[in-house]
């Protein structure tokens, strides 16, 4: 109909977004993760972050931590998410592997 919206317009509203992941790792010793608790589908789930490792480190220490705390668990994003209210459980563990906290 002769309408002209520009080069940049697009009709198709489903692109998303593309995340920039930092590259940026730290040591252990250098995070400053903190706790937040969910409940999905009226169960809890503990959440662990801010990572700053890689995908390959994080998927290795979520295995890790997974077999240590007899539950289940998974990463996503930056982030690893375990089943259950076991906050002091993965703290005990993180500490032992010299991840700092928030005070």
């Amino acid at each position: 109909m002769g309408t002209n919206f520009g080069e940049d317009w697009s009709s198709d509203n489903k692109d998303k977004p593309i995340k920039v992941n930092s590259t940026e790792r730290k040591e252990p010793n250098k995070h400053q993760l903190h706790f937040a608790k969910e409940k999905r589908r009226g169960k809890v789930v503990t959440i662990v972050k801010p990572f700053y490792l890689s995908k390959n480190d994080l998927q290795v220490l979520v295995k890790t931590l997974k077999k240590k705390l007899g539950t289940g668990g998974t990463v996503k994003e930056n982030t690893l998410e375990f089943q259950g209210d076991i906050s002091e459980k993965v703290r005990r563990h993180l500490v032992l592997l010299e991840y700092k906290f928030k005070q």
